[in-house]
C-alpha cells in the first residue's frame, strides 16, 4: 500500500466556521511553528432566487486571517462541491495564496462543461487552479508538511488534506452518527468510495477528522471533529466491519431517495471554474439552468 509521510507530532491549529445554509465547515489551518496558514473549503453565499451573491462567510475568515495576522500560502479544496459555492478567487483576491484541487478535476470539467453545454472558451485542463494534486502529492504551509490523498466515489476528484495530526475529508465521510455522503452524482461510484474510505480509516487511530459537513442527524447540535478511531468504531455505514457489498447496498438504496442539493446548479458552473462565475459574450455574470441535463 502507498506510504503517505504521516507526521502525527505536528499539531496545527484549527479554527472552524460554520456556514448554517449549506451546513458546511470551512477551516483555518495554521502552522504551529509559525504564522502560515489554509482555508480549506471556503464558501460564496448565494441568494439563489434572486440572483445575488455576497461574501460575508469569507469576509469573516478573511478577518480571523487578518486580525491574527497570519500569511495565507494555501487555499484548498476538497472537491468540487455540489452544495455551495467556493469564495477561493474572492479570498485568494484579497491575500493571496496559491488554490489547489485534486487533478481528476478535469474529468468533472469534461462532464459538466457537456452538462452546461460550455464552449470552447472553458478550458476543460485544471489551469483556472494553481495546483492540482496527485495522490500523495506534499506541499508546505509554513513549517508543516501536508499531503493530499485521492479518495474518489462521491466526485471524481475528491480528496483528503492530511496536515500534521488533522485531516479534512471532504465529503469522503461524514460524522459517525451521519455515515457518509451520496455517490450517485454524474462520475460518483458507491463501491470507489467505500475503498477511498478504507484508504482513509487506514491512517492512525488518533488522526483528528474534519467535515465538510454537517446535517446534526436526529436533532443533535452540529458537530464537525472526531477521530479514525471513532469511525472504524461508530460509522453507521462503515464502522464495525461492514463489507463493500453491504455498503453499495445500503448507499445505492439511499441515494435514490435523496433530492438533488438546492444550490447544485450554480455550484457546478462556479466550482468547477475554480469560484469563478461564468459570463455571457458581452462580459456579464449569467447561469444557466440545462433541462434534464442532471
Amino acid at each position: 500500500m502507498f506510504e503517505y509521510p504521516v507526521n502525527m507530532s505536528v499539531k496545527p491549529e484549527v479554527t472552524a466556521f460554520f456556514d448554517p445554509d449549506t451546513n458546511t465547515i470551512s477551516y483555518v489551518v495554521k502552522d504551529p511553528e509559525s504564522n502560515a496558514c489554509a482555508v480549506v473549503d471556503s464558501v460564496m453565499d448565494i441568494d439563489y432566487a434572486a440572483g445575488r451573491i455576497t461574501f460575508d462567510h469569507a469576509d469573516r475568515v478573511i478577518e480571523f486571517i487578518t486580525k491574527n495576522d497570519l500569511k495565507l500560502e494555501w487555499i484548498i479544496e476538497t472537491h468540487v462541491h455540489a452544495d455551495h459555492l467556493s469564495a477561493a478567487p474572492y479570498i485568494q483576491e484579497r491575500l493571496g495564496g496559491k488554490l489547489g484541487i485534486g487533478s481528476q478535476i478535469t474529468v468533472v470539467q469534461d462532464t459538466f462543461g457537456k452538462v452546461f453545454n460550455e464552449g470552447t472558451e472553458f478550458q476543460r485542463d485544471g489551469s483556472q487552479f494553481d495546483r492540482l494534486f496527485e495522490d500523495g502529492d506534499t506541499y508546505q504551509v509554513g513549517a508543516m508538511t501536508c499531503f493530499a490523498i485521492y479518495t474518489p466515489g462521491h466526485t471524481p476528484a475528491c480528496m483528503v488534506h492530511v496536515m500534521g495530526n488533522t485531516a479534512f475529508v471532504g465529503d469522503t465521510l461524514f460524522m459517525p452518527d451521519g455515515g457518509s455522503a451520496r455517490a450517485d452524482f454524474p462520475g460518483g461510484d458507491a463501491g470507489t468510495l467505500y475503498d477511498s474510505i478504507q484508504k482513509l480509516l487506514a491512517l492512525p487511530n488518533d488522526m483528528r477528522l474534519f467535515m465538510c459537513h454537517d446535517y446534526g442527524p436526529n436533532g443533535r447540535d452540529i458537530q464537525w471533529e472526531t477521530t479514525v478511531g471513532d469511525e472504524k468504531k461508530h460509522n453507521i455505514h462503515v464502522g464495525e466491519g461492514k463489507t463493500r457489498e453491504q455498503f453499495i447496498a445500503y448507499r445505492t438504496d439511499r441515494d435514490a431517495q435523496l433530492d438533488m442539493p438546492s444550490l447544485i446548479i450554480p455550484s457546478l458552473q462556479v466550482n468547477m471554474r475554480a469560484g469563478q462565475v461564468p459570463t455571457d459574450s458581452s462580459g456579464k455574470k449569467m447561469l444557466k439552468v440545462p433541462v434534464n441535463g442532471i
